[in-house]
């Protein structure tokens, strides 16, 4: 039985490239191209694969960059379980702009995924049950109901498996009815959760307390950017400015930190040494070009940078 179960519904291919300026109209000449198994789950699994987690991810995929993106996999030698679908899989492509730094991201709807697909994907989480954590990262493909992560939520939590939590929208709003153990927003879909602007770190704080007084959520490690982080327990209150990296992407940094942060915490590590791995992996991830995300060399060597303090 594994460990940590990761599930990501609508996966991409990712694909990079670079270009000295974006521009409209005209036909604009791209550099070479990267290309990474892509989406939130299957990120979070890369990641924990490197730190040497017992993890399987969990995705659809069909088509031919289905077959792309379970080679890519395959290499890294993460172990997944892929279950096919009958249209092709998406693909997301981004592009680095040299003169500034920025990185632009297009990123497309994916397949319509059939009832009869989603329902085998559910049976497989039913009778592969992990022993830690279920790790649900990522939207929805069209055509699967926003309850479904709710539903899966439902049943996993009934077997003592501990949800962790990173998606948006609809499907956000119906799994935190049912609570998770770890959620993970950024500040704007904390914004958009809340219906507040959330200006200060007061507010904020005082936003992730609410989620977990009401029992959506036993812990909200809020993503603020370039200014850092902030978890919040029932009992603990931790923030965290950025570490200062030579920063090639902004690309994959959300998906690392997760995985950092249920690596350790599936160690029984403390909350405050679980965040501050996931500080150091969320910067390690902006060492590479695309979604390379971190290396586990990166994150061991970041870690003495992360100051951590309490609110």
């Amino acid at each position: 039985m594994t460990d940590i179960l990761t599930l990501t519904m609508n996966p991409a291919l990712d694909v990079l490239t670079s270009i000295e300026q974006v521009s409209d109209t005209h036909k604009m000449r791209c550099g070479p191209t990267l290309k990474h198994p892509g989406g939130g789950g299957v990120n979070v699994a890369r990641v924990l694969h490197r730190l040497g987690s017992n993890c399987v991810a969990l995705y659809l995929a069909g088509g031919v960059t289905g077959e792309r993106h379970h080679k890519l996999m395959n290499t890294e030698k993460v172990r997944c379980h892929v279950m096919p679908i009958a249209e092709e899989t998406r693909e997301s492509f981004s592009v680095h702009e040299t003169s500034s730094g920025n990185d632009f991201r297009f990123v497309l709807p994916g397949p319509n995924v059939s009832a009869t697909e989603v329902d085998a994907c559910f049976d497989y989480v039913a009778q592969h049950l992990p022993k830690q954590f279920l790790v649900i990262s990522g939207g929805l493909a069209p055509g699967v109901a926003d309850n479904f992560y709710a539903r899966l939520a439902t049943l996993v939590k009934a077997h003592g498996v501990r949800v962790v939590l990173d998606t948006n929208g609809p499907a956000l709003t119906e799994v935190l009815k049912v609570g998770v153990y770890l959620f993970k927003p950024s500040l704007r879909e904390l914004r958009d959760l809340t219906g507040q602007a959330l200006p200060d770190e007061a507010s904020q704080l005082l936003a992730a307390q609410q989620l977990i007084q009401s029992g959506q959520a036993d812990i909200v490690a809020l993503s603020l950017g370039a200014d850092g982080a902030m978890v919040v327990s029932a009992t603990e209150q931790w923030r965290a400015r950025s570490v200062k990296v030579d920063v090639q992407t902004t690309i994959g940094a959300g998906d690392s930190f997760v995985g950092a942060m249920v690596w350790s915490l599936g160690r029984g590590e403390r909350l405050v040494k679980a965040f501050q791995y996931g500080m150091a992996s969320g910067a390690a991830a902006l060492l590479a070009p695309g979604t390379s995300l971190s290396q586990a060399s990166d994150v061991h060597y970041l870690l003495p940078q992360v100051v951590v303090e309490a609110i």
